[in-house]
């Protein structure tokens, strides 16, 4: 397939409720925050996750829609896949010395795993499929606004072991903890690189997956853990020029999140209590805006 022609960057927006969005091991399992400021983080590592994960149930694993970075796979053998397709032997952390032959293994990585030709992948391990520099990245989601974590507690009517039943003297309920934030409203940037693209084969067919993850992602990931999750804006940046039209924090501030009026003095607890502005006559010439949700 012909990569994409143009350069773009987005706007996400999403929101939790009742939900942990992204829990950090290192704190028990609670709600990333940042320490200074309180705002929730959502990594890039979860929302890829997420794209990836609709990817396999939309497509199925059919040609060119494998996902290289999934659960229990073990990457030597996603390479050695390669290398049979091929019929090339592996050397041991070593790609062929045949440059084209090297070039070849790692092209076939591009055009048969999604989220190689999509995030770029290092495929360096004992078996060497060499290394993908993605032309879509994500940066971290950061709340609007602080959020407040609870920790609810809970029961379960049951223990595991019969000698657990008996010390508990007929009283089979557990106690433990749950995390989660009332309400939230998450806004993460994203770039899509034209130039990137062309080194991998994304195209314009993989773009329109990726908008389409972004926008269900949520609907086929839930969880008692995450509550209500929900996409709520998708703002597409699009440049006339493959090198790009204008920096792209310019695009990024055209992008207002306000509190809608009469909404200032409390907390923010559904979407509706915010107002989204994105300033499309203030675009430079050569960017064109779109909402596609």
């Amino acid at each position: 397939m012909t990569a994409i022609a143009h350069r773009y960057e987005f706007v996400y927006l999403f929101d939790v409720t009742n939900g942990n969005p992204n829990g950090d091991p290192d704190a028990g399992n609670l709600p990333r925050l940042d320490p200074e400021t309180n705002c929730g983080l959502v990594t890039d590592v979860a929302l890829k996750r997420k794209i990836r994960n609709f990817v396999t149930l939309d497509k199925d694993g059919g040609p060119g829609f494998a996902i290289y970075m999934q659960e229990k796979a073990v990457l030597n053998n996603q390479h050695k896949r390669a290398y049979d397709a091929l019929e090339i032997k592996p050397e041991d952390k070593k790609l062929p010395k045949d440059e084209a032959k090297a070039r070849e293994i790692t092209a076939w990585m591009c055009a048969n795993f999604f989220d190689v030709r999509t995030f770029g992948a290092v495929m360096t391990t004992g078996i060497n499929a060499g290394q993908v520099r993605g032309p879509v990245q994500l940066a971290f989601a950061t709340s609007v606004e602080p959020v407040l974590p609870l920790e609810i507690s809970i029961t379960r009517m049951a223990v595991t072991t019969e000698k657990e039943a008996e010390a508990q003297s007929g009283d089979n309920r557990t106690m433990g903890r749950k995390h989660i934030l009332p309400y939230g409203l998450y806004r993460a940037h994203g770039f899509v690189s034209a130039k990137l693209a062309e080194r991998t084969g994304f195209s314009d067919d993989d773009l329109q997956l990726l908008w389409n993850a972004l926008i269900n992602m949520f609907e086929h990931d839930r969880s008692a853990a995450r509550g209500e999750m929900a996409a709520r804006k998708l703002i597409v940046f699009e440049h006339e020029n493959a090198m790009g039209d204008a920096p792209a924090h310019v695009l990024f501030d055209a992008v207002k999140v306000q509190r809608a009026e009469g909404t200032e003095d409390r907390p923010a607890r559904n979407f509706a209590d915010y107002r989204i502005n994105v300033d499309a006559e203030a675009m430079p010439k050569g960017v064109s805006v779109r909402e596609l949700l």
